[in-house]
């Protein structure tokens, strides 16, 4: 999931549970649609994007860095501490947000264009419930 820094999800994708997250990194960042802000043409892609250490490939920073995206990714085996928690909450808080939804906390769906219908569902719901908060 890739979110904004108010929480607000841009893109998801589903995918198995075995399945690495590095590797669905690219596909996420392409799922996003057009970012709206200033008068002119719009972005495609954001300027930034946060991760964790389970992101540190330098396969996937430079694929990042052709697409005009500043990867800002904690490097493994340094210490912790690096400021990246205090930037990275809003994502965590809209996982927490997502788990409210029962039928998203636990998968109880076989097929995976229901479970993604409920996925899409919960994330307009949480949309709808960010903007009305800013009426």
């Amino acid at each position: 999931m890739i979110t904004d820094a108010t929480g607000v999800p841009l893109a998801t994708t589903l995918t198995g549970g075995n399945r690495n997250d590095v590797t669905q990194l690219i596909p996420l960042v392409e799922a996003i649609p057009l970012i709206r802000g200033r008068r002119g043409r719009p972005r495609h892609r954001p300027r930034y994007l946060l991760a964790d250490r389970a992101y540190d490939h330098d396969i996937y920073r430079r694929k990042l860095t052709a697409r005009q995206i500043t990867p800002i990714i904690a490097r493994r085996g340094t210490p912790h501490g690096s400021g990246l928690g205090t930037q990275r909450w809003p994502v965590e808080r809209t996982i927490g947000w997502l788990h409210q939804f029962r039928r998203l906390r636990t998968r109880w769906e076989r097929r995976a264009d229901i479970h993604q219908a409920f996925l899409s569902l919960a994330c307009s719901i949480i949309c709808l419930r960010k903007l009305k908060g800013s009426f």
